[in-house]
């Protein structure tokens, strides 16, 4: 017999039509960034932000309706959802997974927060897959969420211009049991402990709780040993990323980077894309640069991966990379196979 598959059945999105050009992000520096700048070292042009009422957890389930819209699935065939967005959200201490089951009537599904920073789209799928192999009793996973971090991105803070990026937005991703298209393949994760503190809300937590003195700076996010945090990721981050490439081509059935033909990145400054594009062999036509969307969390790979369908650039039988970093700190990779699958019995 041979072994099962999983494959992705569609996607979906949602994305804030308010957008920040680079000339606003640019005035809410004080002067010490330029719209220039900001395109040229941070790399975008503008990007999305949720307005008051679009909530982390609302974008998440326009997402998953996205996702629906876009394949026809009945929702009461998902076994499970598994939430992939972020922990900021409309209420504390709220499972998003179920605001999801509700607002799709998801009703036979059980769900799942879980959370890995800008990588937690591809432990999520690695997730998905492992849960629908292991346990005959789940054959559809809903992956969705939303994010929405840049409300903690005070543009007058030096410190984390690298995060200026940040914008807003969600996704969602249907995966199935023997859908013999878009195959998912191998994903590897490497993760450094040493930056855990380096990136964070310092105020909020139990550590130190909001307070009348602090309220009006709590929501500061904030890198508070930038020296550190830049020499080891200069000495770490590229290598573990192309180990995590390496090692989850090479479980997708001894996959190397020549094969892959689309690269789903997350985003950064344009020098590291093409970098990247060039470590693979591929050119600027078998990926998506996202300056018009900025960095939305763990939702880049699925817009890439959208956009890039939508362009053209993903055909059947297209192997895509799908590559994220998180804080904290943790480097991911995955792969997808697009098309039909060569079922063998």
């Amino acid at each position: 017999m041979s072994k099962a598959t999983v494959g992705v059945v569609g996607m979906g999105l949602y994305i804030p039509d308010n957008y920040w050009t680079a000339e606003y992000c640019a005035s809410l520096t004080e002067g010490r960034w330029t719209a220039e700048s900001i395109v040229d070292k941070l790399g975008f042009k503008r990007k999305p932000v949720a307005r008051d009422w679009e909530g982390t957890q609302y974008m998440g389930a326009q997402a998953a309706k996205d996702c629906l819209k876009n394949t026809g699935f009945d929702p009461m065939k998902i076994d499970a959802i598994v939430w992939v967005g972020e922990e900021w959200k409309e209420r504390p201490l709220t499972t998003s997974a179920l605001y999801v089951q509700r607002e799709i009537e998801a009703w036979n599904a059980w769900g799942v927060d879980i959370s890995n920073r800008c990588c937690t789209f591809i432990t999520g799928i690695k997730m998905a897959k492992d849960m629908i192999l292991a346990d005959e009793e789940i054959e559809t996973v809903l992956l969705c969420g939303g994010y929405r971090n840049n409300d903690f991105m005070q543009m007058t803070n030096p410190r984390i211009s690298m995060l200026y990026s940040i914008g807003s937005g969600a996704a969602a991703m249907l995966l199935k049991r023997d859908h013999f298209e878009n195959e998912v393949l191998g994903t590897h994760f490497v993760c450094d402990g040493s930056l855990f503190h380096t990136m964070s809300v310092p105020i909020g937590g139990t550590e130190t709780p909001i307070t009348a003195e602090n309220l009006h700076c709590w929501m500061n996010y904030d890198i508070e040993d930038s020296d550190f945090m830049k020499s080891r990721l200069n000495e770490v981050s590229m290598p573990n990323w192309f180990t995590c490439v390496d090692r989850s081509l090479a479980k997708s059935g001894g996959l190397t980077r020549k094969d892959v033909g689309y690269l789903a990145v997350t985003q950064f400054k344009r020098s590291m894309h093409e970098y990247m594009l060039s470590e693979y062999g591929l050119k600027e036509e078998n990926s998506t640069y996202l300056d018009n969307y900025g960095h939305v969390g763990q939702m880049d790979q699925v817009l890439s991966m959208t956009l890039g369908l939508q362009a053209g650039k993903i055909k059947d039988g297209t192997v895509i990379s799908l590559v994220g970093a998180g804080g904290g700190y943790i480097w991911a990779a995955g792969a997808i196979r697009w098309g039909k699958i060569n079922k063998e019995d």
